[in-house]
């Protein structure tokens, strides 16, 4: 079968696909990976905002689009009644972050129309080598540039969407005096009210920072559920609000996080934004971590003493190393079982039955053990300022590498 030209209209790129053989993807699929490889190349020669590292996350994003422009042309070859929603979703999505970066929608389309001039280039050279009809690649062709005309249509859509959502100054204006609460150092407070009052929120007392886990699909709930009080920023890569008056108010939130995870830090007065925001900040990356139970919302407020602890990880593993260098010559299994009778011994304050109990061991075991921890760390234990050195390395070290301080029943009594 081949393409008749006379019959192709030039406006509508389903009814091109649609006049082009079936068999066509399988002739064209073997260069696919090499296609996406030529074209982001000369993308960004050609487009200089483009030229970033592959591995970042734009650089990720712009090899997710060109890969899934090359699929969907393939697509609409076997089946051009096909749905592109999700496509065109992605497509908005490219324009959207266009607007985001504060470019215009030069350089996208530019990237479209390199983009399509080494697709042609490419699908020529296949032509020829497989034979294809001429014909057949003309229709083709004109598939591709009207599917390119397509590809910037609907990316101006998403470009206009995000421009028409920041439009208003009033928004504008809490973006900036979001920035402006959470910057180290902050800003003075007379600059602060000002845009607070243009923004037309009114500065409160207290306020919370709850921070998100990225996402690459947008995240913004309902005004109904956060409040007009309530200032977002959901569109980077480190998504956070800050709200009037205490953490508790956001718990109506839990309910439209899904699997995401968020952390609220401590209630401060508005001057100590930052360091909540860093709070928060720290506690997100410690449950992404596993070394805090986490499922939703979090609460800094109930995590202090974690967040102390490892507020500097290289020291509090120095101060672990340094209370157990005396167990350096045991075995691993004599380590960790002596350090797990410890750390217990530590925090029961040398109650022999609680620390069997604990540990699920004989109390004449607890007993021998501790003989042997006192031969070899010496007037330590004598030494407050030396046991409270011991159990904050410990406890550090049982967050961040519990399998050290763990401990397991004995098969045999007084080892």
């Amino acid at each position: 079968m081949t393409a008749d030209l006379s019959t192709a209209p030039s406006s509508a790129p389903a009814e091109l696909w649609a006049q082009l053989p079936r068999g066509l993807v399988g002739q064209l699929a073997p260069c696919a990976g090499r296609l996406a490889k030529e074209i982001l190349s000369e993308i960004q020669q050609q487009v200089p905002v483009y030229a970033v590292p592959l591995s970042g996350r734009f650089g990720q994003y712009l090899v997710q689009i060109v890969e899934r422009a090359i699929r969907r042309c393939f697509e609409s070859v076997a089946d051009p009644r096909a749905s592109g929603e999700d496509w065109n979703a992605m497509l908005r999505e490219a324009g959207r972050l266009e607007y985001l970066a504060g470019r215009n929608m030069d350089a996208l389309q530019t990237a479209v129309r390199v983009g399509a001039r080494v697709a042609w280039r490419r699908v020529a050279e296949v032509g020829r080598t497989e034979h294809i009809p001429t014909q057949t690649l003309l229709v083709l062709a004109e598939a591709i540039f009207a599917y390119v005309d397509e590809l910037s249509t609907v990316a101006i859509e998403g470009y206009t969407q995000a421009q028409t959502q920041a439009s208003g100054a009033v928004e504008r204006r809490r973006r900036e005096l979001l920035k402006l609460l959470l910057a180290q150092p902050q800003a003075p407070r007379r600059a602060i009210e000002e845009l607070a009052l243009a923004a037309n929120w009114t500065l409160p007392e207290q306020i919370s920072v709850l921070v998100l886990e990225y996402r690459e699909e947008y995240f913004e709930p309902p005004i109904s559920v956060l409040g007009n009080d309530v200032l977002v920023d959901f569109e980077s890569e480190e998504p956070c609000l800050l709200a009037p008056g205490t953490g508790e108010r956001l718990i109506a939130l839990s309910e439209w996080l899904g699997d995401r995870r968020a952390a609220v830090g401590p209630t401060v007065p508005v001057a100590e934004a930052a360091a909540a925001l860093d709070c928060a900040r720290r506690t997100l990356a410690l449950c992404q971590r596993g070394i805090i139970d986490s499922a939703g919302l979090v609460f800094s407020e109930q995590h202090l003493s974690t967040l102390v602890l490892l507020s500097d990880e290289f020291l509090a593993e120095h101060l672990a190393q340094r209370g157990l260098a005396a167990f350096a010559g045991l075995t691993d299994k004599q380590r960790s079982r002596l350090t797990a009778t410890l750390l217990a011994w530590l925090e029961t304050r040398g109650g022999i039955n609680e620390i069997a109990a604990r540990l699920e061991i004989h109390p004449q075991t607890v007993r021998y053990r501790m003989h042997q921890i006192e031969d070899l760390v010496g007037d330590k234990l004598a030494d407050p300022h030396q046991r409270l050195e011991l159990e904050l390395g410990l406890r550090a070290l049982r967050l961040t590498r519990p399998e050290v301080t763990g401990d397991e029943p004995e098969d045999h009594q007084f080892e």
